[in-house]
């Protein structure tokens, strides 16, 4: 019987805990903080606020850039003229833009794996989302037929990033890998821009916990090092001018039949 050898090796998480020092006063005192904090979420609002005055940015580090192109990307847009489904919510979004509409939505009331909402959408957010997701193909098919004629689904991701169940951790794409998915899921290469960013010091510093970026957190990238990935795919569809001059022409029932599912679509 084959014994991976993943299974013969010590476990470093005990390793780790084993020869952790005691914690000290600082330490508790630290995790009470962080408690309190928590169990307020007004104190926990106020309290950034007060650090952004101070010029300590508390975005998480890795995704700074990210938020940062994605926000520009949006501004382009117009985003007071955008109907938008945000899968899995956060408050970022929200925070940052006022869209025409938005709609939210949360695991496991709605799983955009299986199943699509009645509406359509000129954006939809899927902001560290597919990472977690067992079928991000089903998923991505869903969320293109839930967009608008033209409109842009947003997919952010981490790369080299620890693994974190939320309540599962599934996947990792580079750039590259990110548009083939899209394109599987019926993107054109052409509708697709990607970005990433990262760099060692950002990579190290998120190995055991989410650092914000704080007051010296570097944004110099490190291409080969990235810990953030995102994509913005937009809906195009063949014009109904020539769907109808190709179903004029065609001779064939299949033929036929697959460009009026393409008109009714």
């Amino acid at each position: 019987m084959y014994t991976p050898t993943n299974a013969t090796l010590p476990d470093a998480r005990k390793i780790a805990a084993e020869t952790a020092p005691a914690s000290g006063w600082r330490a508790a005192l630290a995790r009470r903080a962080v408690a309190l904090i928590r169990s307020h979420p007004g104190a926990k609002e106020r309290l950034g606020k007060a650090l952004r005055t101070i010029g300590y940015d508390t975005t998480d580090w890795l995704r700074v850039v990210m938020y940062r192109e994605c926000f520009a990307f949006i501004d382009s847009l117009g985003p007071e003229q955008l109907d938008v489904l945000e899968v899995s919510g956060g408050p970022q979004w929200r925070r940052r833009f006022t869209f025409r509409s938005y709609t939210a939505t949360e695991y496991p009331a709605y799983d955009i794996c299986a199943e699509q909402l009645p509406q359509r959408f000129d954006l939809i957010i899927a902001d560290q989302v597919f990472e977690h997701l067992p079928w991000p193909y089903r998923a991505g098919r869903n969320a293109l037929a839930m967009l608008k004629h033209g409109g842009y689904l947003i997919v952010t991701a981490p790369f080299l990033v620890r693994v974190h169940q939320s309540p599962i951790d599934c996947c990792r794409w580079t750039e590259t890998g990110l548009s083939y998915l899209l394109q599987e899921c019926g993107f054109a290469e052409a509708s697709i821009q990607t970005g990433s960013w990262g760099n060692r010091a950002c990579l190290k510093a998120n190995l055991t916990h989410w650092r914000k970026r704080g007051f010296f957190g570097s944004l110099a990238n490190e291409p080969n090092f990235p810990v953030a990935v995102w994509a913005f795919a937009q809906r195009l569809d063949q014009p109904r001018e020539a769907v109808s001059a190709s179903l004029a022409e065609s001779g064939s029932d299949i033929d036929m039949f697959k460009l009026v599912k393409q008109l009714e679509s």
